[in-house]
C-alpha cells in the first residue's frame, strides 16, 4: 500500500513538472513550424532547441514515470512531440485544477460541518470525493497517456531495443556463471571445513578404540557422536544447496522452514494467491534465506520480519522485504548479496539493499511472475 502511494505521487509530481515542459514547448510550437518553411537557417536552429528541450522532458519521463527513451531522438521527431505535449500539458493543468477542487469540496464532509450547515456540507462533499475519484483514474490516464506518446516518438527504435536486450543478457549470464562459481566454492568450504573435519575425528575415534581396547566404549560413542554431528552438518550444506521442501510442499513452507530454523525471531508475512514458478520460487528463496543468514552472522539484530507479497503494479509478480533492525552498514557489493543481485536479475527482477549505519538493513527483490 505504500509503495503504490510513493508510486502514486511521483507519477502525480511527473505531470506536474510535464505541464511545465508543456508551457515551453508552446513558442517552439508556435513559431517553429512557420520558421522552418520561412526563414532560412532556422530548421537548423529550431532542431537544437527542440534537441535540448525533449532531452529535458526525457529525463522527466526516465525518473518520475519509468519511461525508457532513446539514448539520441531522430532530429525529425523533436518538433512533433514537442507540439503534441503542449496540448497534453493543457489537459494536465485542467485535471490537476479537478483534482485541487475535489480535495477542496471532498474535505467539507470533515470541517465543513463546523462552518456549514449539514444541508450544503453534504451534497458538496460527496459530489468532491466523486470528482475526487474520477480525477485520480484521470490521472492514470494521463500518465498512460504520456508514456504511449514518449514511446511513439522517444521510444528506442526495434534495433537499439535489441542491441540493448543482447547486453544485458550478456551481463546477466556472466553474472549467473559467477555466482554459480562462488556458489561452488562455499559448499567446498562448507565441506572441507564442517563435514571432512568430522569424518576425519570420526575416523581417528574408531582407530583409537581399535588400538585402545580398554577405552573402546568411550571411543566409539565419542565416534558416534562426531557421525551425529558430521550427518547434521551434511544435512544443513544439503539444504542450503537446495532444500528438497521447495518441492515438495512449495515456497511458503520452505520459508515457513527458513524462520523456524534461525536463532533469531523471524516474522513472515506470506500473500501471494498463486504459488510462484520453479524458477522464481528458487531464487525468491535463496533471497531470504542469505537476507536471514547476514542477519544472523553479522547484523547484531534481535529479530527478522520477511514480507512476500504480489507486486502492486500492472506488470504484477512478486515483492520480496527482508529487514532486521541491526546496525546496518551491510555491503551490496559483497559476495553474498552480489550473489543475490546476479541471481535476481537473471530473471528481469529489481534487487535492491537499503543499509544506513545504525540501521535497520532492506534487502528487497522484485521478481516476475514466470
Amino acid at each position: 500500500m505504500r509503495q503504490q502511494l510513493r508510486r502514486r505521487l511521483r507519477v502525480l509530481v511527473g505531470l506536474i513538472l510535464g505541464i511545465g515542459t508543456g508551457l515551453c514547448a508552446l513558442p517552439l510550437a508556435l513559431v517553429g513550424w512557420p520558421a522552418r518553411a520561412l526563414v532560412p537557417g532556422a530548421p537548423r536552429r529550431v532542431r537544437q532547441v527542440s534537441a535540448r528541450l525533449v532531452a529535458l522532458d526525457s529525463r522527466r519521463l526516465a525518473r518520475f514515470l519509468n519511461m525508457e527513451v532513446a539514448d539520441r531522438c531522430p532530429p525529425g521527431r523533436t518538433l512533433p512531440y514537442l507540439t503534441s505535449r503542449v496540448g497534453l500539458a493543457a489537459l494536465s493543468a485542467l485535471v490537476l485544477a479537478s483534482l485541487l477542487v475535489s480535495v477542496l469540496y471532498g474535505s467539507l464532509l470533515v470541517w465543513g460541518w463546523v462552518v456549514f450547515s449539514p444541508v450544503a456540507t453534504v451534497p458538496s462533499g460527496i459530489g468532491g470525493a466523486f470528482l475526487l475519484f474520477l480525477t485520480v483514474q484521470g490521472v492514470s490516464g494521463l500518465a498512460g497517456f504520456e508514456v504511449r506518446l514518449a514511446r511513439r516518438y522517444l521510444g528506442p527504435s526495434e534495433e537499439e531495443t535489441l542491441r540493448r536486450r543482447i547486453a544485458e543478457l550478456s551481463d546477466s549470464r556472466a553474472g549467473v556463471v559467477e555466482a554459480i562459481s562462488e556458489e561452488r566454492r562455499r559448499i567446498e568450504r562448507d565441506l572441507h571445513d564442517g563435514v571432512q573435519q568430522r569424518l576425519v575425528a570420526l575416523g581417528m575415534s574408531i582407530s583409537r578404540a581399535q588400538r585402545y581396547p580398554h577405552r573402546a566404549d568411550e571411543l566409539l560413542n565419542q565416534a558416534r557422536q562426531e557421525a551425529a554431528q558430521a550427518l547434521t552438518e551434511l544435512r544443513e550444506v544439503a539444504w542450503r544447496v537446495y532444500p528438497t521442501v521447495l518441492d515438495e510442499a512449495g515456497l511458503h513452507a520452505a520459508l515457513e522452514t527458513v524462520a523456524e530454523r534461525s536463532p533469531l525471531p523471524v516474522r513472515l508475512s506470506y500473500r501471494l494467491r498463486e504459488a510462484p514458478s520453479s524458477a522464481v520460487g528458487t531464487v525468491a528463496y535463496f533471497v531470504v534465506c542469505e537476507a536471514v543468514t547476514n542477519a544472523v552472522k553479522h547484523s547484531g539484530a534481535e529479530r527478522v520480519t520477511i514480507a512476500v507479497s504480489e507486486r502492486g503494479d500492472d506488470a504484477g509478480g512478486m515483492a520480496i522485504r527482508v529487514t532486521d533492525d541491526g546496525r546496518g552498514g551491510a555491503d551490496p557489493a559483497g559476495g553474498g548479496l552480489l550473489g543475490l543481485a546476479r541471481r535476481v536479475a537473471a530473471l528481469d527482477g529489481h534487487f535492491e539493499v537499503d543499509s544506513p549505519t545504525g540501521g535497520p538493513t532492506v534487502i528487497a527483490a522484485e521478481l516476475p511472475c514466470a
